[in-house]
């Protein structure tokens, strides 16, 4: 047992962790992003409203919901633990930094939006979260579902919320085009014969992703979603 948390303390451990963790982030944005792009019916929020019902009534996908909570703090965890082991290992700056010819910027600043991404998280689960399953929704809509989407409709009024979901959705963008493949590689599911497809595939997923979440918010407040 020793040796088995050993393994995982070291530096290869931590950055194991960071790609499981990271790719079971991945595929939960996926069915989020899904769920949340109900509301481009645009018919009252209805279809949302099923799908939210849905997601909330399903003991598999409460039980899921833990496990992404214990894999959403690991991720943080670790993704800390690496960014103050690195910056211990090298106290003094090279005098000239030439990160620049070996990697892209986002991928020398994941501590940088992985900390603005937890800004946004801490505001979007007090928005939502913790007002679905602790404090309830008291209306409901046409179908006798709580009216998740009236909330989302109430809070997205705010310009400086919807700013900060825009940003932050810039940010989710940058940090998955770095996370996305780095996952892979760390994990060893890499191979120059597809390692391209992987490239662009995590290219595509990132840029989709993100756009779909940041244009929800655009869209509640410049009045086009009802």
């Amino acid at each position: 047992m020793a040796s088995f948390g050993n393994a995982f303390s070291s530096s290869i451990g931590k950055k194991l962790i960071m790609g499981i963790t990271g790719l079971f982030l991945v595929l939960f944005l996926i069915v989020h992003c899904s769920i949340n792009a109900l509301i481009f019916f645009n018919d009252g929020g209805i279809t949302f409203n099923t799908g939210a019902h849905f997601m909330a009534s399903n003991w598999i996908i409460r039980a899921g919901e833990i496990v992404l909570f214990i894999g959403l703090l690991a991720h943080i965890f670790q993704a800390l633990r690496l960014t103050l082991a690195n910056n211990k290992a090298r106290p003094v700056k090279y005098a000239v930094n030439q990160g620049s010819a070996n990697s892209k910027w986002y991928s020398r600043s994941m501590g940088l939006l992985g900390t603005l991404l937890l800004i946004f998280l801490i505001v979007h689960l007090s928005n939502f979260w913790v007002v679905s399953r602790f404090i309830g929704i008291p209306t409901v809509d046409a179908d006798g579902h709580e009216d998740l989407f009236a909330v989302m409709k109430l809070t997205f009024q705010d310009l400086w919320i919807v700013v900060l979901y825009t940003l932050a959705m810039i940010s989710l963008c940058y940090h998955l085009l770095h996370g996305f493949a780095s996952a892979f590689q760390t994990l060893g599911w890499n191979h120059k014969k597809y390692n391209s497809i992987i490239k662009g595939v995590g290219i595509w997923y990132s840029v989709i992703i993100s756009i779909v979440f940041a244009a929800m918010p655009i869209a509640i407040y410049a009045g086009w979603i009802s």
